[in-house]
């Protein structure tokens, strides 16, 4: 297996470390977040904007595009990097989080998923094989077996049938792939709950068939905040040190601060952008909720400290404005702002692990940021 990450820099103090991996449609530096675009297009911004931005990568949903518009269409389109015109990396989402959101449309067997579409109700099976091949029809850079986990909190029988049916699945994929001329990353994902044996045996069973990555799923699900730290703490001495890490789906900024702490090197979530959109705006200071009546004549940019297009060129007065009447550009200028901001703080992350002062900067931030402005 060609190795895909490097790793450039540890902080001493924590197991934070700053790498790159590489891809075919170029490098990621990490510690790094993915925009989501599960159907193809980040939310309320063209893929031009979020590039500008900075984002290293976007995130799809193979579920999602392989129901719309299909993956037939966006093979003759010339596959999805051309389709959306986004020239960067794209990690593809199996749909396993589905399987969980949708579980009352959902079958889950031993051999593969049986689920009616959420848009008119079509019957459809897909095998762990089925869906390995329709990232690779899509064409991402990063593909992610199915897995399947249970809500927390579940039975621990239920928590054994589903570890062992993600390491059965884990197997399928790699074989499928296996034989084939392809320099595409193909990631596992361990699962267990917040249970330290299953976690163990889920990881112990990953590494034994041997992925470019790992991805940390089933958390953020409703576990307490310790056990989830406690999980990932345990998560760290497990897996290797030489393949990246992605933990699926997490969003909060004191959550991602502690991950990077026990060594996860990417994160994807919608909070960003559904928050813009729903006016919760981050900001250096702390949160702004650009719809309370104190910001109807606040003249100042959302963020003076920003070098966003939002902050350098509108007021907090202006957005509520735009807001309170649901106008479109509130969503485009509210999401421009929390997605520069994100991505501005993973580089800072990645500063603060190069010059080795992360825990430091940590405290300092997340006394700072979790406030409300």
């Amino acid at each position: 297996m060609t190795p895909s990450f490097f790793i450039e820099a540890v902080d001493p103090g924590s197991s934070a470390r700053a790498g790159v991996i590489r891809t075919p449609h170029g490098p990621i530096e990490t510690p790094a977040f993915a925009p989501v675009a599960s159907q193809g297009a980040v939310k309320a911004l063209a893929h031009d904007r979020v590039e500008a931005l900075g984002a290293q990568l976007i995130l799809v949903n193979a579920y999602h595009l392989y129901l719309r518009p299909g993956v037939e269409l966006i093979a003759r389109m010339g596959g999805l990097h051309r389709f959306l015109s986004w020239p960067k990396p794209i990690l593809s989402d199996s749909g396993g989080f589905q399987l969980y959101s949708m579980s009352p449309l959902v079958k889950v067997r031993p051999d593969g998923v049986r689920f009616a579409s959420h848009l008119d109700g079509t019957r459809i099976f897909l095998t762990p094989e089925d869906v390995v091949g329709i990232q690779m029809g899509l064409g991402t850079d990063i593909m992610m077996v199915l897995d399947y986990f249970v809500p927390y909190p579940s039975p621990a029988d239920k928590m054994r049938e589903a570890v062992a049916l993600t390491t059965a699945w884990a197997h399928r994929s790699k074989d499928f792939l296996a034989g084939r001329a392809d320099d595409r990353l193909l990631w596992g994902i361990c699962q267990g709950g917040t249970d330290p044996d299953l976690r163990r045996r889920s990881v112990e069973d990953l590494l034994a068939i041997g992925f470019d990555g790992y991805a940390i799923g089933g958390l953020g699900i409703g576990e307490p905040k310790t056990s989830l730290l406690e999980t990932l703490e345990r998560a760290d001495g497990l897996l290797p040190k030489d393949r990246p890490r992605y933990l699926m789906g997490m969003g909060y900024i004191e959550d991602i601060l502690e991950a990077v702490e026990r060594g996860v090197d990417l994160f994807d979530c919608v909070l960003p952008t559904r928050n813009a959109r729903n006016g919760t705006l981050f900001t250096s200071r702390g949160r702004v909720l650009i719809k309370n009546v104190k910001y109807a004549e606040d003249p100042r940019p959302l963020d003076e400290d920003c070098s966003c297009p939002t902050c350098r060129r509108y007021s907090r007065a202006y957005l509520r404005h735009l807001f309170e009447r649901s106008e479109i550009g509130s969503a485009v200028l509210n999401t421009i702002h929390n997605l520069h901001f994100y991505l501005d703080f993973f580089r800072k992350i990645r500063q603060a692990i190069q010059s080795r002062s992360y825990p430091d900067w940590k405290q300092r931030t997340i006394e700072t940021l979790t406030q409300d402005s």
